[in-house]
């Protein structure tokens, strides 16, 4: 079988004629075994990237609880609200960078990309350490989190650039887990870290000092390993390159457009399936306060020690990573993204109840709200769900990075204002902003069934566009079967536009064989 080189457009988009030569008719054929081949090597290179770095940026961003264990707060002489200030500076940032990083994600190579993110907020990590007034930790806390503000929308473009939409879930829970992983490391350092006794650095120093250096170390090996895309994939074969094309096409979606359509960016804004998603990402991270910042000093209230709550973390970290891949295992297995979010935040509205009903001075409710706390982990498994409900049910190179931005900035609008719903003046217990959590996440459960019968109507106003261009109402999207070898003669079937379709740079709205997932 002769390879061809994939070639692309002078705008950025995959050539199309060029790509249909490459992957039409026997030319090109991929069997299971070949795509389980692929989506091994994947895995081993790409994933792992993204759960090694994703760990690293949950982890540098959450040493900042288990440090105001450590008399971070005193050392600093923190008073009033200065400490909630702190814990919303980083996602202030990420908030005001969010216009920029949509045309950075779509202009600037990965490759590029990452290790810049990476570097940044890993010397910014490393500069706290050195920090001894409120102004300059607020400083480095500013840059961490502005070079940290294009990893959620970067790593969710990734996700569906390199794997198919049946695929992307649980990819996206193995590297999301990382809010599991990273709270049990960071409780796990605080506890080692916290008992070295020093005449040059405080406990909370040495916690800051260690994390930023592995994340700079980090940033030379990511450019060597990370690739753009499949069509340049250093570890595939040259005809698996074509083979990896190929099992993406049914995704009908164009990830290689390097050329940003500010039509596509328009769409984004004037659609309420856009303003539906960014809402639900305000929710759950408004609401992420309580055990990400407060978490731990809300454990201390139960009447347990400054190490017993350090190490009452490592559980709860657990739990996280369990929740964060079952929910989306189960979201895999049910084809189905609304009903199983919902299930998944019940737990967090029974615990946030618990919380805010039992008296926390009482000894006898040490275990049902330590319970109940363990209980609020259910809520990492939102963003993951949400992520790949967002990234199932967009198509366009601009369109998406856009909406992933725009996504973005809904998860750092919460994490920005969600901090100051818990005063100073609410310790130990923090129960007004703990009853406004728990609003926040029935409102959650609103807005879902709301978007399930948005996109319900999306998807029958397809289906009279379809008929009306004379083709097929009911189609099979072949994108969430683990199928593959078939999305061509399927497509034949149902009457496609020609195979230019899965490959041209054009939106969910715009092609009418685009199914929506609910």
């Amino acid at each position: 079988m002769a390879d061809q080189d994939i070639k692309h457009s002078p705008k950025g988009d995959i050539d199309v004629s060029s790509e249909k030569d490459v992957v039409e008719g026997v030319v090109v054929t991929v069997t299971k075994e070949e795509n389980d081949r692929i989506k091994k090597k994947t895995d081993m290179v790409i994933l792992l990237i993204l759960i090694w770095v994703y760990f690293l940026q949950i982890l540098d961003k959450g040493v900042l609880g288990t440090a105001a264990l450590f008399n971070l707060q005193s050392d600093m002489k923190l008073v009033g609200n200065q400490y909630s200030l702190i814990g919303t500076i980083a996602p202030a940032a990420q908030l005001a960078w969010q216009p920029f990083s949509a045309y950075i994600l779509v202009n600037v190579p990965p490759r590029i990309l990452m290790p810049t993110m990476i570097l940044g907020w890993g010397i910014a990590v490393t500069c706290m350490a050195a920090c001894n007034t409120f102004g300059t930790f607020m400083a480095a806390r500013f840059f961490m989190g502005l070079f940290e503000a294009g990893c959620m929308p970067l790593f969710t473009i990734l996700t569906g650039r390199w794997y198919r939409r049946i695929e992307q879930p649980i990819r996206i829970a193995l590297w999301y887990s990382g809010n599991g992983t990273g709270t049990m490391v960071a409780a796990s350092l605080a506890y080692g870290l916290g008992h070295i006794q020093s005449d040059i650095l405080k406990p909370w120093q040495i916690i800051f000092l260690f994390v930023g250096l592995v994340t700079v170390v980090t940033a030379p090996f990511i450019y060597w390993k990370l690739d753009n895309d499949v069509t340049t994939a250093r570890f595939l074969t040259e005809h698996e390159r074509h083979q990896a094309v190929e099992r993406l096409r049914a995704n009908k979606n164009s990830s290689t457009s390097y050329e940003f359509k500010w039509s596509q960016a328009l769409e984004v804004f004037l659609e309420p399936k856009s303003w539906l998603f960014i809402t639900m990402a305000l929710l759950p991270n408004m609401g992420s306060a309580l055990p990400s910042l407060f978490g731990p000093l809300i454990v201390t209230g139960f009447g347990f020690d400054k190490f017993q709550a350090a190490l009452l973390n490592i559980p709860f970290g657990a739990i996280t990573t369990i929740v964060i891949i079952l929910s989306c295992w189960a979201s895999h297995k049910a084809k189905l993204k609304s009903a199983v979010l919902a299930a998944f935040m019940l737990p967090v509205v029974v615990g946030i109840a618990i919380l805010y009903a039992l008296p926390h001075d009482d000894k006898k409710n040490q275990g049902p709200l330590l319970f109940a706390y363990y209980l609020t982990s259910f809520i990492y498994a939102a963003n993951p769900l949400l992520l790949s409900w967002v990234v199932g049910n967009t198509a366009g190179a601009a369109k998406m990075s856009t909406m992933v931005a725009f996504y973005q900035a809904g998860t750092s609008a919460g994490a920005l204002s969600g901090p100051l719903l818990f005063t100073a003046d609410q310790a130990p217990g923090y129960l007004a902003g703990t009853r406004a959590v728990l609003g926040l996440f029935i409102a959650l459960l609103g807005c879902v069934g709301i978007q399930f019968l948005n996109l319900w109507f999306l998807n029958k106003q397809h289906k009279k566009r379809r008929i009306a261009n004379g083709k097929a109402g009911d189609i099979k999207d072949t994108s969430m079967t683990t199928e593959v070898g078939v999305d061509r003669n399927v497509q034949g079937e149902q009457g496609e536009q020609g195979e230019e379709v899965p490959f041209k740079d054009i939106t969910d709205k715009e092609n009418d064989e685009f199914v929506y997932i609910y």
